[in-house]
């Protein structure tokens, strides 16, 4: 009997969920942000949501933030494809771009910043130069991120690869080979 009440008060539990989320979905797509059939939001944090676009079917984690840091503009500059899973807390700080191909799984905690900030001067403080660069950052198609991957501008991860946890990925791997590391460099290739 106890077995039958708890299975009874999931159901209630993740119908209720489940229509929050819906609730949140359709507030997001209200201020612009692009949500394709299937993709549920849990609880993000968004900052310029028409930059962001998510492709149907992906399964997002609670906690993850989509920062646009550009000057205004239509967007979006954020692309990720359909069934794509983003685990908790992650983070996109974009200003060029970053695009992630369909079936990617992205552990939870992973960072993608597609800038730096500017550092040639000595006589005026880091936080107030403008000469940073920015570069685009593409991911292919069935790519696993570890947890706590950081990936920066430019990085071009190619179709089916992995990086392992805590990696940092400066530049570009190539499809079905395994990194590690900071920074990430070749450990193996998929069987």
């Amino acid at each position: 009997m106890s077995a039958t009440i708890a299975r009874a008060a999931f159901r209630v539990r993740a119908s209720a969920a489940r229509s929050r989320a819906k609730v949140r979905t359709a507030w997001w797509q209200a201020r612009g942000m692009q949500i394709g059939p299937g993709t549920l939001l849990p609880k993000i944090r968004a900052i310029w949501p028409h930059q962001v676009s998510l492709g149907a079917n992906c399964r997002l984690e609670h906690d993850i933030f989509f920062k646009f840091d550009g000057i205004y503009r239509p967007g979006p500059s954020l692309l990720i494809r359909d069934r794509v899973f983003l685990g908790f807390g992650c983070e996109f700080n974009f200003r060029r771009g970053i695009e992630i191909g369909a079936d990617c799984l992205i552990a939870s905690g992973c960072k993608f910043i597609d800038h730096d900030h500017g550092s040639s001067r000595r006589d005026v403080p880091i936080n107030e130069q403008t000469d940073g660069r920015e570069a685009e950052i593409v991911l292919g198609s069935d790519v696993w991120l570890g947890a706590n991957v950081i990936v920066l501008k430019g990085a071009q991860i190619g179709r089916g690869a992995i990086v392992a946890a805590g990696a940092v990925v400066t530049g570009s791997i190539p499809e079905y080979e395994i990194w590690g590391g900071i920074p990430a460099r070749r450990i193996g290739t998929r069987p």
